[in-house]
This record gives C-alpha cells, sequence and structure tokens, in this order.
C-alpha cells in the first residue's frame, strides 16, 4: 500500500516546506480580525467574472500559517502579471512571519505596505475590501463559511483551502455562497488537490471506465503520528489558546477525520461520482489523555455506504508508533487499484502503473484557477469542496454518536459549532474544567443531529 503523504504545500514535504522559516513553521492559525491600522481603500472592483487577459491580479491573502504562505507562493508562481497586495491574520506574529518569507522569495511581487496589514478578529474584511482581485481563504476551517461568503459578496475571486466548513450549517451556507457565485461567473479553487494530478486523474478515470470491472468495495486511510501542541502562556485568554492550537478544537478544525482525511474521502467520492448517503463508525481517545489535546478523538473507523450498496471503509488515526498510510484503495470485479500509487492489478495477471513524470498539484491548482481568471473560463469547485467536507463531517458524526447517520439527516443537523462572538475575551464553545479538561464526545450521548 502507498504510504506517501500527499498533503505537502509547496512541492516539498510539508514538514520541510516549514521548516523554511520560523513563521512559517506554524501551521494555519485563525483568521478574522480588527484591521491592524488605517482603514483598506474600499476597491473599484472590475465587472464579476469577466475575462482578466494580462491585466495584473491583485492578491489578497487571508490566513498566514503555513499552508497559506505555501498558497500564496503558488499563487505569485503562475503565469501572468500578479502581485500579493493585502494580508491578514488573527496573529501579528504570524502574519510578519509571512510576509518575510515571501518577500525572500518572491521580491517586489509581496507589496504590502503597513496600511494594508490586518490584524484581528475582522482582518479578513479589511484585506478583501481592499483594492484586489483574488482573494485565498487559509484560516483554520470553522472559518472559512464566513470567509467564503464576504468574498462571493463582494465579487471577488477565490481560492480557499479544505475543509471548507467544520458543521452541517457551514457546509449549508458553503453551498449556498456556491451558488451566488456560479451566478456572478466567480472562479472557486478549492484545496483538494488531487484533482489537479496527472497520477490521480488519469487512474480514477480508468477506474470509471472499468478498468477493474465494477467498484464492489473501497478503502481509505490517514495514518500518522498526529501534529504539534503549543503551551498555554501566562496572560493567554482561552480564546487565544485554542486558536494557536485550533487542531485540537472541533469549532475551529472539525477534528483530523475533517481537517486532514477529507482527502482520501474525496477521492473515493470522486471514484463513486458522488458522496455516500450513509455512515456508522466508532472512535475515541487512546493516547490523547493530557490537558493539552484539546477535544478530538485520535482514531476513527468509519463504515460509509454509497447509493449503490457500495461500501467503503475509511481510517484515520494520530498514535505515533503504529502504521503508517495515507492512501486510497478501490476493489473491483476484475480487480485492484492503489489509487495514489497510480496502480491497477486485474484478476487475470496484468497491471498498469501511471509511469509519467509527477507534478506539484498544489501549484497545478493555482496555474487552472488564475488561468480561468484570465480566460473567463468556467471554474468552481466550491460543490465540490462542500461535498467532502460534509462526507468528512458526517463520519465524525457517526463515531462520535456511536450510531449510523443519513447525509441527509447530517446536511440537514441543526448543531452549530461556531462560539456566538468573535473576540479575544470572549468564550469559545468548549471550555476547560477545573482540572484543564475539555468534554469530550461520548458515544451513546453525544448529540450530532
Amino acid at each position: 500500500m502507498s504510504t506517501t503523504n500527499h498533503d505537502d504545500p509547496t512541492g516539498a514535504t510539508r514538514r520541510s516546506f516549514l521548516k523554511a522559516s520560523s513563521a512559517a513553521a506554524a501551521a494555519a492559525v485563525a483568521v478574522t480580525g480588527t484591521a491592524a491600522s488605517a482603514q483598506a481603500p474600499e476597491a473599484q472592483p472590475h465587472p464579476a467574472g469577466r475575462a482578466r487577459g494580462a491585466d495584473e491580479l491583485r492578491v489578497a491573502l487571508v490566513g498566514c500559517g503555513g499552508r497559506g504562505t505555501g498558497a500564496a507562493a503558488q499563487a505569485l508562481s503562475t503565469s501572468g502579471a500578479v502581485r500579493l497586495v493585502a494580508v491578514a491574520d488573527a496573529f501579528e506574529d504570524r502574519l510578519t512571519g509571512c510576509l518575510d518569507y515571501l518577500t525572500e522569495i518572491h521580491g517586489d511581487l509581496v507589496d504590502v505596505p503597513e496600511e494594508r496589514r490586518f490584524v484581528g478578529f475582522d482582518a479578513y474584511q479589511r484585506a478583501i475590501d481592499s483594492d484586489v482581485d483574488v482573494v485565498i481563504l487559509t484560516t483554520p476551517p470553522g472559518f472559512r463559511p464566513m470567509h467564503f461568503e464576504y468574498a462571493v459578496k463582494k465579487n471577488r475571486h477565490i481560492f480557499m483551502e479544505k475543509p471548507v466548513a467544520v458543521d452541517g450549517p457551514g457546509v449549508r451556507a458553503v453551498l449556498a455562497a456556491a451558488d451566488e457565485a456560479k451566478s456572478k461567473n466567480l472562479k472557486v479553487g478549492v484545496g483538494l488537490q488531487r484533482h489537479h494530478d496527472p497520477k490521480y486523474q488519469e487512474t480514477v478515470a480508468r477506474l470509471r471506465d472499468g478498468a477493474i470491472g465494477d467498484i464492489v468495495f473501497m478503502r481509505c486511510y490517514w495514518n500518522s503520528s498526529g501534529v504539534w501542541t503549543r503551551p498555554r502562556e501566562a496572560g493567554m485568554s482561552e480564546m487565544e489558546y485554542q486558536m494557536r492550537n485550533w487542531y485540537y478544537f472541533n469549532w475551529l478544525c472539525g477534528d483530523h477525520i475533517v481537517e486532514q482525511h477529507i482527502h482520501n474521502l474525496d477521492v473515493c467520492n470522486w471514484v463513486k461520482g458522488g458522496p455516500p448517503v450513509m455512515a456508522q463508525g466508532q472512535g475515541g481517545r487512546q493516547v490523547r489523555v493530557g490537558d493539552d489535546t484539546g477535544e478530538i478523538f485520535d482514531h476513527h473507523m468509519v463504515e460509509f455506504t454509497y447509493a449503490d450498496g457500495t461500501k467503503m471503509l475509511s481510517q484515520c488515526r494520530h498514535i505515533k508508533g503504529c502504521w503508517s498510510s495515507v492512501s486510497e484503495h478501490a476493489h473491483g470485479s476484475r480487480g485492484t487499484a492503489d489509487i495514489g500509487a497510480g496502480r491497477l492489478e486485474s484478476s487475470g495477471g496484468w497491471t498498469w502503473r501511471y509511469d509519467k513524470e509527477d507534478v506539484n498539484p498544489y501549484q497545478v491548482e493555482h496555474d487552472v484557477l488564475f488561468a480561468a481568471i484570465r480566460d473567463g473560463k468556467d471554474h468552481n469547485e466550491a460543490e465540490l469542496g462542500a461535498h467532502s467536507t460534509m462526507t468528512s463531517v458526517l463520519g465524525r458524526m457517526a463515531t462520535y454518536s456511536g450510531r449510523p447517520v443519513s447525509w441527509d439527516e447530517a446536511l440537514a443537523s441543526d448543531v452549530r459549532l461556531a462560539p456566538t462572538a468573535y473576540a479575544w475575551d470572549g468564550q469559545p464553545p468548549s471550555l476547560p474544567d477545573a482540572n484543564g479538561r475539555y468534554p469530550i464526545a461520548v458515544p451513546g450521548v453525544t448529540r450530532v443531529v
């Protein structure tokens, strides 16, 4: 089985990229903030959706962590005139480190004076309100629906990272904004970069053409050792602590089945031509027992069912010293496929393997988006992003509740994970007890719909 980690922001490994600078070393941090100083100059936008040709495309970055830094670098590497002119983040140190890194590698293409550097909880509005054509949304996913809605309202073309929400209400908001974006002919890219990888494209096309017969079973994995934690510092509010450790709180991350495993679930949906209709599963916390591990599980195992009855087994785990694999597999009536490895094997003895040179799909997804903006061609991946996100959320609902959950009831769920207010002195939806421990989902008890 393939054990390659495909979640790579620059073409090297994610880890090597993040070591490039001290600021880029932090994974994406929450960004929705207060203007740093002067108000952003209100944009005079071009008519929504028109072809931009050789015009310079002005870019705003919302979310200055590792993935945001990588996405901005890739946007600045696309063909044609392009310039980064505004940035936003909840934390000034993330913003400064990001700009230092991007300036080092892209020089004059980074044109972000102090008056277009925005920090705090409404920073995303100030950046999007600037005179920009394209917005890159790379904050933790809990903020994505409101950022996407606002960018569409302001007639901006958009690249947004996956996942695009953390709950049913958020997915519904993204789907509504996706329809509005289509009506305005806005171009929308979503960071499910496997769709722009020729190896995946050709392998999935062969599977859908029947190369191994009818697909009767699928399985996929994101098993790894886990991610970083950051210490609680003296004087840090609970809101800041959670935002600095966003990966461990569901209102920000959605759990690792949503934040990471979405890639593998997305590929399985791609093979099947749509999302599942039902999920049931189990999960829990075996090694995440400290007060620095928030509320997310460290393992999930889910059985998804598609409309034609096909089953897909999904496994994701964050436990050191265990088997690691980031891969997707299909079993057909006439053979099998290791999709990420680009390999098909038939029961009749033949083998096909993708043998062309690999590309950097993170760069290609930006190349495709910016080309569509320049050419005026249709390009809107928001619905794809919403369906793959909802598949991941459906899986979490199944493991947290311990009961079967249908796609329809999950999408219609009124369980909203967002806080009532975004402020540094505000209260996040999950709070620690006297011992510093956060409430954890209990199968059979926790309400998910």
